[in-house]
Order: structure tokens, then C-alpha cells, then sequence
């Protein structure tokens, strides 16, 4: 086939066309159609993805690893771009570097059986038994799923949702009943947040095979997200019933136990787990996060430190014992985390949690120029892997200060919830909200719970399901609300966080940072609620922000220009709802705190309606579960000396500075 005498085609056409010379074994036809596609759309990642594939089979391993370094330029979560180079890097024998690419795939996409089968193959030449065999049971896993559904279980993690949802509904439509299918409608619910749908499919998937153990671990799963914790539990041990002394559910029983607060539990499993497997270093990493998180920090860093023990290169654990805030690396340690870190054999995983914890190591000795190196390296390849976009943000955040008018919320007076229980300390992460908390929680007529999700899940809720690029729901039709339906939409959010409150005290915190975009909707079902804004100085909260490495989401902490861009779009957002609700949000600057405690604690207890307890400024004496990363800072007085630590970097933050513009950045 001529492509200069073809008739013009759209680019799906010419990758669905190239696809199919490869299966013709015309791997320059379909490299030409590609190459067409791509000065159509250079950013096409599908006409990519098809000619690397075209010219692997060419055995042009050159050309088709510098399109795969495009590819994953565009798009570094692509699981199939990383799979793609573990071929070449296999097929040039170059074996070592492949088994690292196949690890970064299935990191991406699990369901990629070619790279589980390599590294099923891989591990069991190395001698690698219990990783080989982990392997071969996704492989298996895969195997056994029709053609359809593994075509779907791709797609849902290559984040395609709505094409993976439809074969899945397709699938169930001409097959009848089928649990895995079920599952994976599930698992897209859940991804699009909308929980009660996947609940209900799991509870479907649970009555067709009652002793599917895969679909009643999901089901505890969403169990949780949805807040029903001691169900959650009632489940764990109805499944450990009847799998007695199975690993995974034995992990997951203490998983359940440590969420609702059975400490003594929950540890008991880790340490009997760490005891019957000495060498697997997750579990060790998993007893020293729950160690940290009740407090016992000599007995956590010992859990940590046998992790990497066990497994040298194993980023997580020296992590987390940086994270710890108050443990510090010898010279000696240093310099062994740094050569694991240059390593070639050290996946990507690994790598940035080491480039953290080095970062953080260096700076406790001084080196700040060497500390800033690792962070940035750290914080570029956590980029790399979160994909994160500014813009998107900002455009939500815009909408919310477009939509949520002072006349949109004085005509939801009258609504909503009569609870007055909930205080919500909100703003940046790192900006000294557990600080706030641990004083209120001191407090005896206030608990400290969590960070909890569930505003955040309403808004998901009704912001609905929408294709990539198609117009917000939320927080537009916050005006089509009732007052019976903000009623009904605060009175869940008390029932929903009942589990929670051990203490039964008139007040609980809901400390999650993010609430702040969602201010509108909170106070128009929870008029009564507290809100206080934890507020910190712009670069000393962004610079603390770049140099942590979170568990979970805060992806706009991995850049100083995304910091910047979120902190000035946070800035901005805090200022309209100050306008929009005059009164409503107490701000409370970390500066003032650490400054004058006395002070800063008895206007916090003032705008909550509370008197003073002295407890509230011995709050480092208090005991309760801490689950951020400011644990052990909260366990101890305030010092002073953190507040200003980002000055010691300033040389290196010029691109903050430039974001933040002067009237930030001097504050």
C-alpha cells in the first residue's frame, strides 16, 4: 500500500489500519500509516504505541526505544510503553533492565500478562521463588478471564473507564451472569466515586459465589469507603472464618482492626505475620506504620529498619523512617542509600522514596545543596508517574468561585443540617492543621478523627460521571439543591462519621486539607459546622510540601511550580469564601501559633464556643492515634526553630518565587 495515495483518514482509522498490517506481518505500512497519524497529532499516544510495536517486530530496537521515551514523555503511567521497552531491552539481551521495565509495568497496568509472565520467567532463572509464584497467580488470574474481560481489566487501568465499562456491561449482557465482570463494573465505580452502585455489585457478586474470596475482599473494600467500618469488619471475619490462617485476609483483619481503632488487634496480627514471615519486608513496613501511628516510635523504627534489612533497596522503609520527623541517618547509612539509589536494578518506586528520604537525611546534616538535588530528583519522577496538571485545578477552583455567589448561599439559608458537632480544619497540607487538631482534640469536649473523605465523596457524587473534556456538574447545580436535600445531605454526614466519635464528646474534627475547595457545599448542609483555615506562610508550607512524600494524592506537591500555582489558586479561593461568607472561617496562621500558643489556642477555642483548658496547650501530651506525617511533632512541644527551615533551600526556589509573585511570597 502507497500511503501518499490514500484517501485521508482520521486517526483512529489510520492507527485501526496500521494494527492490522502488524497482524499482516507489513510492519513498514503500518509504520508509515503511523507516522502519518503523528504529523496529524504528534501527542497521538495510540500511533505511537502501534509503530513502537511495528518496529520491535522490525527489530529496529534503536528507533523503537526513542519512540517508547516519547511515548512515556507524554504519558509516564502508560503500562503498555513500559512493557514495550522490557521487549526490546529482552529481544537486545539486555535481561536486567527489561525485568526493571516489566516491574514499572505492571506497576501501571496490572493486567499485562506478557510482562507477568516475563517476570514470572525472570524470577524463577534468579532464583526469586516467592516473587516468581506471585507472578504466575496473575498470569493465572488472567489466563482465565475471556478475551473481553481482559481487554477491560486493561483498559481500567489504563484509565479508559467508559470503554471498559461498556464491554463490561455488553459482556454480562450476552454471557448472563458472570462475578468477574461484575467485579470490574465495581471497580469502575469506585474510580468514578460512585460507591453505593459499586456496593451493590458486590453484594450481587457475593450472592451469586458466596466463597469467591477475591469479590468479598472488594466488598470490604467499599465497605470502607463508604464509612461502614464495623461492617467492614463483621465481613473481614466472616472471610477469616472460612479462609483460617490465609496471608492475605489475615493482613486485611488487621488492616480492618486498625481503622476502627482496635490497636492492641490489629498489632497483634502484624507482629504474629512479621514473626511467621521474616523475610517479607512489606509486612515489617506495615507493623512500623501502625506502631507510629499509635505512638510506640522506638518499636516503629525497629519495623522499619528490619524491612530494609530484608529487602536492601526497599525505598518505602527508609522513607518512612525519615517521615518520622525526628529520626536521623548516619553518614554510613547515607552513603549506602545513595549508591542503592544510582542503581540500575532499583525500580522506580523504590527510587523516589529513596530520593526523599536522602533529601531529607542531607538536610538534617546541612548539605542543602546535595538535600535539594535528591528532593527535585524525587519530586521529577513522582511527577513523572502522577501525570499531575495544574490547569485542571485551577479551572475547578475557578468554577467554584463563579457558582458559589454570596446570593447562591444566602438563598440556602434555612437549610441543611441543625448539627453544630462538626469542626472542619482545612487549607494546605502541611500548613500545621494536625498541629490545630491535636490542640482541639485535647479539648474534653472535642475527639479528633481523621481526615475524612466524605465531602469530598459528595462532591463526586454530584459532579456524576462525565467523559474527559465534558462540562462540570458540580458545583453548578449546587443551586438546584432543596433545602430538604441539604437537610438530608448533612444529617448522612453526622450519621456517616458516627463511627468515628469512641468519645461521645459534642464535637469531632474532620481534618481533611482539600475541604477547602468544597467550603459552599459544606456550609450550605452543615451551616452550623466550625470552620477554621490553617493557613502558613506561602514558602514555608509549598517548600514542606515539596520535600514530603504523601501516601496517597496531593500530586500537586511534586513540582515547585505546581505548589506555587495551587498555593496562589488556594490563596484566591480562601479570599472568595471570605467575601461569599463574611465571619464564617476563622484563619489561624502556623507563624502566630508557634509564636504564642496561649494566645493563637484561646481564640480557637473562643470561635468554637469552648473555654479554656489548659490541656489544649500540653496538647503533646495527649494520647490518641495520629495518622498524618506530622505524628511525632505533634507527640512534642512547639519548637520554633521549623518555622523558617525552607530559608536554608532559598537559593534553590526561584521558580516558586516567580509563581508566588511578591505579594506571596513575602508572606
Amino acid at each position: 500500500m502507497v500511503i501518499a495515495n490514500t484517501r485521508p483518514m482520521e486517526n483512529d482509522t489510520r492507527v485501526e489500519t496500521a494494527r492490522k498490517f502488524i497482524q499482516q506481518g507489513q510492519m513498514g505500512q503500518a509504520i508509515a500509516l503511523c507516522h502519518v497519524a503523528l504529523e496529524t497529532n504528534s501527542a497521538d499516544k495510540d500511533a505511537l504505541y502501534t509503530m513502537v510495536v511495528a518496529l520491535r517486530l522490525q527489530r529496529n530496537f534503536d528507533a523503537a526505544l526513542l519512540n517508547i521515551d516519547r511515548l512515556i514523555a507524554i504519558d509516564p503511567a502508560n503500562g503498555r510503553a513500559h512493557q514495550e521497552r522490557g521487549h526490546c531491552l529482552r529481544d537486545m539481551g539486555r535481561l536486567d533492565e527489561a525485568y526493571l521495565s516489566y516491574q514499572s509495568a505492571v506497576a501501571h497496568n496490572a493486567a499485562l500478562y506478557g510482562s507477568w509472565k516475563m517476570l514470572a520467567d525472570i524470577n524463577q532463572k534468579q532464583g526469586r521463588i516467592e516473587a516468581a509464584d506471585f507472578a504466575e497467580t496473575q498470569c493465572a488470574y488472567l489466563e482465565n478471564l475471556p478475551l473481553e474481560l481482559q481487554s477491560a481489566a486493561s483498559l481500567i487501568q489504563e484509565g479508559k473507564l467508559l470503554k471498559a465499562e461498556n464491554i463490561c456491561r455488553h459482556f454480562l449482557q450476552t454471557h448472563g451472569h458472570h462475578v468477574e465482570a461484575i467485579r470490574f463494573l465495581a471497580e469502575i465505580g469506585v474510580k468514578f466515586n460512585v460507591y453505593d452502585e459499586a456496593e451493590f455489585l458486590l453484594e450481587t457478586a457475593l450472592l451469586l459465589e458466596p466463597d469467591n474470596s477475591g469479590a468479598h475482599m472488594d466488598y470490604v473494600s467499599i465497605l470502607n469507603k463508604r464509612q461502614k467500618f464495623d461492617k467492614a469488619l463483621e465481613q473481614v471475619q466472616i472471610l477469616r472464618a472460612r479462609l483460617p490462617d490465609n496471608p492475605p485476609v489475615e493482613m486485611l483483619y488487621a488492616n480492618q482492626n486498625l481503622v476502627v481503632g482496635n490497636f492492641d488487634e490489629a498489632l497483634a496480627v502484624y507482629r504474629r505475620r512479621a514473626e511467621q514471615v521474616p523475610n517479607n519486608p512489606s509486612i515489617h513496613l506495615t507493623l512500623g506504620h501502625a506502631l507510629k501511628t499509635t505512638g510506640h516510635q522506638a518499636e516503629a523504627i525497629e519495623a522499619y529498619s528490619r524491612a530494609y534489612e530484608v529487602k536492601p533497596d526497599f525505598g518505602d522503609a527508609y522513607w518512612s523512617l525519615a517521615n518520622l520527623k525526628t529520626y536521623k541517618f548516619d553518614r554510613e547509612r547515607i552513603a549506602a542509600m545513595r549508591a542503592l539509589e544510582a542503581a540500575t536494578s532499583t525500580a522506580l518506586a523504590d527510587r523516589y522514596h529513596l530520593c526523599f528520604a536522602i533529601g531529607k537525611a542531607l538536610e538534617d546534616h546541612g548539605d542543602y545543596a546535595d538535600s535539594f538535588e535528591y528532593y527535585e530528583r524525587g519530586n521529577r519522577l513522582k511527577r513523572d508517574e502522577v501525570g499531575y496538571d495544574w490547569r485542571r485545578i485551577s479551572q475547578e477552583i475557578a468554577l467554584q468561585m463563579e457558582h458559589c455567589t454570596p446570593e447562591l448561599l444566602a438563598q440556602a439559608a434555612g437549610g441543611g443540617s441543625k448539627a453544630g458537632d462538626p469542626i472542619f480544619i482545612l487549607g494546605l497540607p502541611r500548613a500545621g492543621s494536625t498541629l490545630l487538631e491535636q490542640i482541639l482534640a485535647s479539648h474534653s469536649q472535642v475527639e479528633g478523627t481523621m481526615e475524612l473523605p466524605n465531602i469530598l465523596a459528595l462532591a463526586h457524587k454530584l459532579d456524576g460521571r462525565r467523559r474527559i473534556g465534558e462540562e462540570a456538574r458540580y458545583p453548578a447545580n449546587l443551586g438546584e439543591l432543596t433545602r430538604d436535600e441539604t437537610a438530608e445531605f448533612g444529617d448522612a454526614f453526622i450519621r456517616d462519621t458516627l463511627v468515628h466519635r469512641k468519645k461521645g464528646t459534642p464535637f469531632f474534627i474532620d481534618k481533611m486539607p482539600n475541604n477547602f475547595r468544597h467550603i459552599g457545599l459544606i456550609h450550605m448542609i452543615l451551616p452550623n459546622a466550625k470552620i477554621i483555615d490553617a493557613r502558613r506562610g506561602a514558602m514555608g508550607c509549598c517548600f514542606s510540601g515539596f520535600k514530603q512524600l504523601f501516601a496517597e494524592g496531593q500530586e500537586f506537591t511534586y513540582g515547585l511550580e505546581e505548589i506555587g500555582h495551587y498555593y496562589r489558586d488556594y490563596v484566591a479561593l480562601m479570599d472568595h469564601w471570605d467575601r461569599a461568607l463574611p465571619g464564617k472561617i476563622l484563619r489561624v496562621q502556623y507563624e502566630q501559633v508557634v509564636a504564642d500558643l496561649e494566645s493563637e489556642t484561646r481564640r480557637i477555642l473562643d470561635f468554637c464556643g469552648l473555654p479554656f483548658e489548659a490541656a489544649c496547650l500540653n496538647f503533646h501530651q495527649t494520647e490518641r492515634a495520629v495518622r498524618t506525617a506530622s505524628s511525632e511533632q505533634v507527640r512534642q512541644p512547639i519548637f520554633k526553630s521549623g518555622v523558617d527551615q525552607w530559608e536554608n533551600f532559598s537559593p534553590y526556589l526561584d521558580p516558586l518565587r516567580k509563581i508566588l509573585g511578591p505579594e506571596l511570597t513575602l508572606h
